[in-house]
């Protein structure tokens, strides 16, 4: 399918590996020129060389951390005018709802919901001005099915679904849409995160602890990076013009609902 993105510029946050390095993937094998952020330059500037090489689009890496004032301002400057904005960082460490301090809420809400509406604001009026323009913002499962030990990650992100729900409406008449992307588990660093310390407190290899979280989930298996960018990329696209504030689900069929 022609996505009908080719010649179009996207900002894609978190880029160089994981979720994020998937969607920029998808993005640029549809003819998308990437502006792609990270924190860490040296996997950052490896990241950019080899989308590049494989999809013949421009790959412009900027490293910043997009969670702090001083990381999103050199992001914004050095990206200019886009077309699609994929906002993504990582989520807040797992815990227990009694031990986070105030400073901890603080931190998940800046890095997991102010953030992402700050690029949003900074971006979309542009998009409206010229009459198109595509955000999808990655978040989690948990938005829809909360995860317990994820108590942060579940505040903040709960915080942006509620902005997106109004922000996104709004927007729309002007050609833009604004979609959310909740993964469910996938094969990142992120999920080897997680995986670690039910190992060590249950005295079980990581991979045993993986295994036993794979046989929760209905596909039998951790999805990939290139699943999620392709629904990334397609959320992105002239066919999903009539798709607005949603929030999609990207998990296997982990979470059991069915609305």
């Amino acid at each position: 399918m022609d996505l009908g993105l080719s010649g179009k510029r996207a900002l894609v946050c978190a880029g160089s590996k994981g979720l994020g390095r998937g969607c920029a993937e998808a993005l640029a094998a549809a003819g998308v020129e990437i502006v792609l952020n990270a924190r860490g330059a040296e996997v950052l500037e490896r990241t950019a060389v080899e989308i590049a090489a494989a999809h013949g689009v421009k790959v412009s890496p900027v490293a910043a951390d997009i969670t702090t004032l001083e990381g999103r301002a050199k992001v914004i400057a050095a990206a200019g005018e886009i077309d699609i904005l994929v906002t993504n960082a990582g989520g807040p460490p797992p815990g227990v709802w009694s031990d986070w301090a105030h400073e901890d809420f603080l931190a998940a809400i800046e890095a997991n919901m102010l953030a992402p509406i700050a690029l949003m604001q900074a971006f979309v009026p542009g998009m409206s001005a010229r009459g198109w323009g595509r955000v999808v913002n990655i978040t989690s499962a948990a938005v829809k099915a909360p995860i317990a030990q994820l108590g942060l990650s579940n505040t903040a992100r709960c915080g942006l679904t509620g902005f997106v729900a109004g922000m996104a409406r709004q927007v729309a008449p002007t050609g833009v849409t604004v979609n959310n992307l909740l993964p469910g588990i996938h094969a990142t660093d992120r999920m080897a995160a997680l995986d670690g310390p039910v190992a060590q407190a249950e005295g079980i290899s990581l991979e045993e602890a993986s295994a036993r979280r794979k046989a929760t989930i209905p596909a039998r298996r951790y999805g990939a990076p290139q699943d999620f960018g392709a629904v990334c990329a397609f959320l992105c696209s002239q066919q999903a013009a009539f798709i607005v504030g949603q929030n999609v689900l990207v998990d296997g069929g982990a979470a059991n609902q069915t609305l």
